[in-house]
């Protein structure tokens, strides 16, 4: 059974739907008890870091999730802000993550390169290495993914950079370090690419 964070600012819906279409069972957490009873997590988002890191606070869910994810090492996924909650700090309000990855996070330029602000619509990434997302063997055809971010990820332990994509320049599309994963792309809105990617953190085993 995989454990949805709710904490105020994530799109639940479609990723449940998305789940359930693929053929697996999740609920819906928003308390330390039910956290701390998850098999397996995933941390949607949408909006500010700050605001994100705050609704987290405020519901007691930041130690939790860290000592789900560092002690009891269950398969953790973070989506779009999600993701960026998993790393160590973001320019945006200049604030710090969970810490759970070495990764930062900075805004792209709007000037460079003509880029729109926030990056958004389909991109391709390229898998860097193989982790439960990805098998560089058997997703060896172009994966595309549904973006929509106007923050950046950099990993400064490079280890952590499980799959990259350009816009202007690389970043990371999708990080990990071990049971813990994050996507910068909505799985649950990139049809098979996405479904992929669920349903192979749902098969993880750790």
């Amino acid at each position: 059974m995989i454990s949805i964070v709710d904490y105020g600012i994530g799109n639940i819906g479609s990723i449940i739907n998305m789940l359930k279409w693929i053929g697996h069972a999740s609920r819906v957490v928003s308390t330390e008890r039910e956290v701390m009873e998850a098999e397996a997590l995933i941390l949607p988002g949408v909006g500010a870091f700050g605001h994100g890191m705050r609704a987290l606070s405020d519901r007691g869910l930041v130690e939790p999730i860290r000592r789900k994810a560092l002690a009891d090492k269950v398969p953790l996924l973070g989506i779009c802000l999600g993701m960026q909650l998993l790393g160590s700090h973001s320019d945006e309000g200049n604030v710090d993550g969970l810490g759970l990855m070495n990764v930062r996070f900075r805004k792209f330029e709007a000037g460079a390169n003509r880029l729109k602000v926030p990056h958004m619509g389909w991109n391709t990434v390229e898998v860097e290495q193989d982790s439960p997302l990805f098998d560089r063997s058997s997703d060896s055809q172009e994966q595309r993914f549904y973006f929509v971010h106007s923050y950046y990820g950099v990993c400064e332990d490079r280890t952590n950079l499980v799959a990259s994509c350009s816009y202007g320049a690389p970043f990371a599309a999708v990080i990990g370090r071990g049971n813990i994963l994050g996507c910068q792309f909505h799985p649950e809105k990139s049809h098979r690419f996405g479904a992929s990617v669920l349903d192979k953190f749902a098969r993880i085993k750790c």
